[in-house]
Parts: structure tokens; sequence; C-alpha cells
């Protein structure tokens, strides 16, 4: 009988189960709640770490899973940041210019208005124009239709011209953060259009909500977990069946999987397109929690970190990324935001601010050296995975092929 696919996989059950716990007991506590045992600004760090664990999640898909490292996979995760991001910041500053001119002896016209949104947004860079790229940004639903649409059309271009000459390894790595690199360059220029290295701000204002941010904060929290949720069940459920066994196909012999008759580099261009959608999903909730964004966020370092994540987890384990990325993201950011108290040696003073990458390399390092399963093997020993104890019966198609006295030792 055809089992269903949560029987198949009951960790997937056993996740979403301990997803929607965590987001009971989070929502519970919170300020916006009335509780007020955990602070809004932790709320909103937590929010931020579910997308990034699905960002992760993305990223065990396309390397642990199929066998591609891509380093520049947090270029799709902040394009989808800037394309919420245009909204946010275009709807905001129209309430207020509108509000302001709404005082003049004479009303503004339409022009008028969107001028001085103009020259509010783009006043920092020298400009008042809106540029091309703003062109939908009056309209959330064509910016969201963008969140999904910019980061899967350039994984798509950019898949079908590295797959198809048939780029592989350490060459595809360093196209990718190639890709990562020239397009944060060019954010940083001023006539971008999207502000330079000024980026977007204000971003955590949602237009017309007077909602406080305690509230607001678990808006966005439950967003993101409800995303991770389906995240992780729709990469289960691609890795579980016919498809996630061509993936792993490709990473362990793509030569053997492409003499068998699949289109190895069409697999690879749905994977890598799917994955920068997701990553544009997570994006587009996490930096309306950080309140901005700048082209800092996709410098190639940013898409480094991803990978140590998912090595740190367990790459090949979905669960393994999850956690990978949420331990390391709020490990960093105790460590970063000068909650670790410093050490002094005497002769010296270890300040964790300063020393916390070379605890992150060293974990990587050691990670690859002596625990390649990364943190998610610790989930397999807990688990106890072993072969069944079949008690002597019959493995192969000859009598006696299996008995007990074998089965013992």
């Amino acid at each position: 009988m055809q089992r269903s696919f949560i029987t198949r996989n009951p960790s997937v059950l056993i996740f979403l189960a301990l997803l929607a716990l965590f987001t009971l007991v989070v929502t519970v506590l919170a300020e916006g709640f009335g509780v007020g045992v955990i602070s809004t600004s932790f709320v909103k760090t937590l929010g931020k770490t579910l997308c990034l664990c699905l960002a992760a999640v993305a990223m065990d898909l396309i390397w642990g899973f199929t066998g591609i490292l891509s380093l520049g996979h947090f270029a799709f995760f902040g394009l989808g940041g800037y394309m919420i991001g245009m909204w946010l910041m275009y709807e905001r500053t129209r309430l207020i210019v509108v509000e302001s001119l709404s005082q003049a002896e004479i009303p503004p016209t339409a022009t008028e208005v969107v001028d001085a949104i103009g020259n509010q947004i783009f006043g920092v860079v020298g400009a008042s124009e809106f540029p091309l790229v703003w062109a939908f940004a009056d309209s959330l639903f064509l910016q969201l239709l963008l969140v999904v649409l910019v980061p899967g059309l350039l994984a798509l271009v950019f898949g079908w011209l590295a797959f198809r000459s048939r780029v592989t390894g350490v060459y595809l790595s360093i196209l990718t953060q190639a890709m990562t690199l020239a397009l944060a360059l060019y954010l940083f220029q001023n006539d971008s259009g999207l502000r330079g290295n000024n980026g977007l701000s204000g971003l955590q204002n949602l237009p017309g909500v007077t909602a406080p941010q305690s509230t607001v904060s678990l808006w966005f929290f439950w967003g993101s977990a409800l995303a991770l949720g389906l995240g992780y069940l729709l990469a289960a459920w691609l890795v579980s069946g016919k498809f996630g066994s061509v993936m792993r196909g490709i990473r362990d012999n793509e030569a053997r999987v492409r003499f068998l008759g699949y289109s190895v580099e069409l697999y690879k261009l749905v994977v890598f397109t799917l994955t920068a959608v997701i990553a544009g999903i997570a994006g587009a909730l996490y930096y309306p929690q950080a309140g901005i964004i700048n082209p800092a966020e996709i410098a190639p370092i940013a898409s480094i970190y991803l990978a140590v994540w998912v090595a740190i987890g367990g790459r090949g384990r979905l669960y393994g990324a999850v956690i990978g990325a949420a331990i390391v993201s709020l490990l960093s950011t105790w460590f970063t935001g000068g909650q670790a108290p410093d050490i002094p040696l005497g002769f010296y003073t270890i300040k964790w601010v300063d020393w916390w990458l070379v605890l992150l390399g060293l974990s990587f390092v050691a990670v690859t050296l002596f625990a390649s399963k990364g943190m998610g093997g610790l989930v397999d020993l807990w688990t106890q995975r072993r072969t069944p104890n079949r008690h002597g019966a019959e493995l192969g198609p000859d009598a006696g092929s299996l008995r007990e006295q074998e089965a013992e030792t």
C-alpha cells in the first residue's frame, strides 16, 4: 500500500510541530501579546533568524542535495529585500508628503506629489526623479511579484548560461561569487537607482499601520515562521521523491546520471532557480524586520556565511541547515552585540566582537575535519539510526541468506 508523504518522512511532522510550539511560546511571552518576557527587539531577532533558516534550507537544496556550492545565494536574498523595501519606502514617504502638502493653501497636483516624493527619497544622492526600476514601487501587488520574479529571472539567466556551458565545481562557485560581487558593486553606485551606499531605510514602519512595533514585530515573526514551515515542507517533498533521487545522483556522480538519460542541466537549472526564489522570499521578510538594507548586505562574504551555516549544521539534512543557521546566527548576535562578557587574561583582553569571526572560522574547520555530518549528525545519534533487527529473517533471494546466528555476530 502506498504510504503518505508524512508517514515516509516523520521528521517533517516533528519539525513542523516544534516550529509551531516555538511560535506559540514566543507569541505568548512577547511584549505585543502583553506578557512582556521577550522584548520586541528580541522578537525581531528571532523573526530574522527564521528567515535566515529559510535561506539555509534553500542553500542546502542547491549544495547539500545537488552538490552545487553557490556563493551567490545571498544576492537573491538581498534582491528580495530591495523589492519589498522599494514599496515600503515609497508608500511611507508618500503618506508623509501628502500630509505635509495638505497644509498648503493650494492643493498639490499629482505631479507635485510625485516630485516631492522623489526629492525626499533620492535627495540624499543628489537626484529627484524616479529611476526606471521604481516603475512599480507604488503597487504592493507588483512589488510582491518582483520579490519572486527578479531573483528567479536572474538565477534563470545566470544558471542557463553557466549550466549549458557545463561549468562545474570550484569554477561555478567562483562565477556565482563574481555575480554577487558585480551586483554589490553596481548597487553601491549612486546612479543605480537604489540610493547607493545609503540603501533603503525605515522599512520597519508599515505604511498606514498605527499598531505599535511590538505588534508589528509579531506579525512579521508569524510570517517568517509560516514561510519557514512551508519552505521546509516543499523542500522535504522535493527531496523525498524521484526528483530528489536525481538531485543526489547529480551530486554523487553527474556523468552517470547524464549517461542514464536525465537532463542534468535542466535539473540543475530548476533547483538553482527555485532556491533563488526561496531566498528572495526570505529576504523580503527579513529586511522589514531589520529596518534597513544596503549593498553591503549583498557582499560575497554574506553568501560564504550562508555556506558555513549549512556546513556546520550538516549539509544534506534539511533540519541540519535550520539548526546551523539558527544557532550560528543567534550566537553571532550575542557575540557581536556586546552581550558576551570580555575575558581579561592580564596581558590581553579577549573581546568577542573582534574574535567572533575567528571562532566561526575555527568551528567551520573543526566540523569539516572531524564532524562531516555537522550538528545534524547529533540528531542522527540521538535517534539511533541503525539497521533494523530482523532476528535472522532471510534478506536475499536464496534460502539462508541471513539466519539468527548470523544476525547475532
